[in-house]
C-alpha cells in the first residue's frame, strides 16, 4: 500500500565449503522488496532460491553483501540477534505443515506466542483471531489429524501470522497437497495479501508463482529475470 521498501539486497553472496570444494550459491543477488508487495522466488534446483530463502529468512547470514529489513541492517547480526529479528519479523509456513499432533489448532498457534511470553488470555485472542484470518473459526479445537491437509496448512499459515510479523515467507507451501488443495490454499495467501500482508513464496512451480504478483527467476546464483504482472 504505501510502497516502502521493506527489504532490500545488495551484493549478497553466499559460499558453502564442501571439502576441498567452495560451492558458489549465491554470485550477487540485489533486489528490493516493497511493503505489501505479492513475490514469488522462482528457479531449478541449484539455483539459489533456497539460499536467498535462508538468507531473507535471517537462518543464514551472508558471505558478502547486505541485506536491510525494515531499515535495519541484518546481515552483520549474530544468531542470537537475528533470532531475535526471525521471532519478531518472519512468519515461516513450509511444505511439512510443523503441527504437534496431539495439540488443537488453537495451542498449535499459540506456540510463538508462549515463547514470546505472552500471557494466556492474550495468547488465546491472539491464535483465535489468526485462525479466523484463515478461515478455521469453526475448527479451533481439533487436532491435526481430524483437518485435511489443507486445513492443516492453512493452521500453519495462521501460526506463522499470530506475531504479525512484516513478512511471510512461504517454502513450497503447497507442496503436499494436490491441485484442488493448492488452489484454496493459493486463495488463502491472495486474501492475506488483500488485506496487505507482505508475502514471499519459494517455488518451483510456474502455476503457483502466477498466483504472485511479480516472479523474480534465479539462476547459478544470479536474478535472471524480475516481472511484475497486472493485477487480476
Amino acid at each position: 500500500m504505501s510502497g516502502e521498501s521493506l527489504i532490500r539486497v545488495s551484493g549478497l553472496t553466499r559460499e558453502y565449503r564442501m571439502g576441498a570444494e567452495t560451492v558458489h550459491a549465491l554470485r550477487g543477488v540485489d533486489m528490493e522488496i516493497r511493503r505489501n508487495e505479492y513475490l514469488a522466488i522462482m528457479g531449478p534446483s541449484g539455483s539459489g532460491k533456497s539460499t536467498l530463502m535462508n538468507l531473507i529468512g535471517c537462518l543464514d547470514s551472508p558471505t558478502c553483501g547486505e541485506y536491510w529489513l525494515n531499515g535495519v541492517e541484518v546481515s552483520q547480526m549474530q544468531d542470537d540477534e537475528l533470532a531475535r529479528v526471525r521471532n519478531r519479523e518472519i512468519g515461516f509456513v513450509f511444505q511439512t505443515f510443523n503441527l504437534l499432533p496431539r495439540a488443537s489448532a488453537l495451542h498449535n498457534v499459540e506456540l510463538p506466542l508462549i515463547y514470546a511470553g505472552m500471557s494466556g488470555r492474550e495468547r488465546r485472542q491472539h491464535a483465535a483471531r489468526a485462525l479466523e484470518r484463515v478461515g478455521l473459526a469453526d475448527r479451533m479445537a481439533h487436532k491435526p489429524n481430524e483437518l485435511s491437509g489443507g486445513q492443516r496448512q492453512r493452521v500453519a499459515i495462521a501460526r506463522a501470522l499470530v506475531n504479525d510479523p512484516s513478512i511471510l515467507l512461504a517454502d513450497e507451501p503447497t507442496g503436499n497437497l494436490d491441485s484442488s488443495t493448492s488452489a484454496e490454499i493459493m486463495a488463502v495467501f491472495e486474501e492475506l495479501y488483500r488485506q496487505g500482508q507482505t508475502v514471499v513464496m519459494v517455488t518451483h512451480e510456474a502455476d503457483i508463482a502466477s498466483h504472485a504478483r511479480r516472479v523474480v527467476t534465479l539462476l547459478d546464483g544470479v536474478v535472471n529475470s524480475d516481472t511484475v504482472r497486472e493485477a487480476a
